[in-house]
């Protein structure tokens, strides 16, 4: 399962924030972004469940983040 998570981020983390993202095994791709979102996460893992996880548990827990929207990925056969 991969989700796109869109992130907010308070002035002046960006880099910390977009850095902490890449060192986590879940994320596949952490970017820092222009426009109303600071960051864009790609999360892979076995399940909805298990990323619904890491976002609740790992990324809003995250100093820094302020807000985050996520979007399951729908495989197009």
């Amino acid at each position: 399962m991969k989700a796109y998570v869109l992130i907010e981020i308070g002035a002046g983390k960006v880099n910390s924030v977009v850095k902490e993202l890449r060192r986590m095994q879940e994320v596949q791709v952490a970017d820092s972004l222009t426009g109303m979102y600071d960051a864009i996460a790609i999360i892979e893992t076995a399940d909805p469940e298990a990323i619904r996880n890491v976002v609740t548990e790992k990324l809003h827990t995250m100093d820094g983040i302020t807000r985050t929207l996520t979007c399951f990925a729908v495989e197009i056969p």
